[in-house]
C-alpha cells in the first residue's frame, strides 16, 4: 500500500511539474496561464478554419466600410507588432499574416484567430459608429489572440476531455473531436461548463489590452465606454443571463472596469498613432 501511495505521489508531482513547465504569462496583465498547445499548430488550424469560414460566408461589397476595416486593422496590427517587439514577445506573432474580413450579416459580432485572422460582421457597424468605435471592437478581439486565450482554453480541454493528450496526437487519433474543441475554444459555441470562470477573466483582460492596442494605434481609448454603452442599448429587451451564468461581464461591470483602465491606456495614446 505504501508503494502504491508513493507511486501516486510521484505521478502527481510529475503532473504538477508538467503543468508548471507549461505555464506562460499573459502580456500586459502578467497572469499565469496554462499553455499546452504549440503556437504554430494552432495558427495552422486557424488558417484552415478561416478559409473554410470565408467559403461559407459572404464578404461585404460595401467598398467604404471594407476600406475602413482595412485601415483600422492595419493600424492595430502595426501597434501590436510594436508592442510585442518592445516587450520581447515578438516571436509569438512574427509569422502572422494579418487578414481583415468584413462579413455581410445582420449579426452583431466579431472575432479574431491566431495567425492574424480578424472578422467583423456588418451588423456591428451601426453600433461601432465610426473608426474609433470599430477600433474598440477589433482591439478587443485581437487582444484575445495576443493573450493566447484560445490556446489556454484548448489546453484546458486537452486536459479535461483528452486526458492531457498532446495536440498533435489528438489531431491524429481524434480529428473530429479535436476540431470541435478548437472551434469551441475560439468562441464558436456557448461555454457554460468548466471554462466558464476563465471566460470572464479573458473578457476583462481583452478589454484592458484592447484599450492599450487602440491607444497605440492612435485611437482615443476614452471612446470605449461609449461603445459599450451603445452595445448595451442595442440588445435591450432581448434578455441576458445573469452575470454569474454569462461568459461576458455584465455591461455595467465591463464599463466600470474599462473606466478604471483608461489612465493606463492614455499613457500609450498618441493621436493619429
Amino acid at each position: 500500500m505504501r508503494t502504491v501511495r508513493c507511486c501516486v505521489f510521484v505521478l502527481l508531482m510529475l503532473g504538477m511539474l508538467l503543468l508548471c513547465q507549461s505555464c506562460s504569462e499573459v502580456a500586459i496583465t502578467g497572469r499565469q496561464q496554462l499553455n499546452l498547445v504549440p503556437d504554430g499548430i494552432v495558427a495552422q488550424m486557424a488558417g484552415q478554419q478561416y478559409q473554410e469560414f470565408l467559403t461559407q460566408n459572404k464578404l461585404s461589397n460595401n467598398a467604404s466600410d471594407t476600406a475602413m476595416l482595412q485601415r483600422v486593422g492595419l493600424r492595430l496590427s502595426d501597434a501590436v507588432v510594436r508592442y510585442c517587439k518592445r516587450e520581447g514577445i515578438y516571436d509569438r506573432i512574427q509569422d502572422y499574416q494579418w487578414q481583415f474580413s468584413l462579413i455581410d450579416s445582420k449579426e452583431k459580432n466579431a472575432f479574431a484567430m491566431p495567425g492574424g485572422k480578424v472578422v467583423v460582421y456588418t451588423g456591428l457597424l451601426p453600433v461601432t459608429g465610426d473608426e474609433t468605435g470599430l477600433a474598440v471592437v477589433m482591439g478587443h478581439e485581437i487582444a484575445h489572440v495576443i493573450a493566447r486565450h484560445g490556446n489556454e482554453r484548448m489546453s484546458q480541454g486537452l486536459l479535461v476531455e483528452f486526458g492531457g493528450m498532446a495536440l498533435s496526437k489528438a489531431m491524429q487519433s481524434r480529428p473530429a473531436a479535436t476540431q470541435d474543441l478548437f472551434m469551441r475554444s475560439y468562441g464558436y459555441g456557448a461555454q457554460l461548463g468548466f471554462l466558464l470562470p476563465y471566460s470572464r477573466i479573458h473578457e476583462s483582460e481583452a478589454d484592458r489590452m484592447g484599450l492599450i492596442f487602440m491607444a497605440m494605434a492612435g485611437y482615443d481609448p476614452r471612446s470605449a465606454p461609449d461603445f459599450w454603452e451603445r452595445m448595451s442599448q442595442s440588445h435591450e429587451g432581448q434578455g441576458q443571463p445573469p452575470e454569474i451564468l454569462s461568459t461576458h461581464p455584465a455591461d455595467a461591470t465591463r464599463i466600470a472596469n474599462i473606466k478604471q483602465h483608461l489612465p493606463e491606456a492614455m499613457y500609450y495614446y498618441t493621436p493619429g498613432g
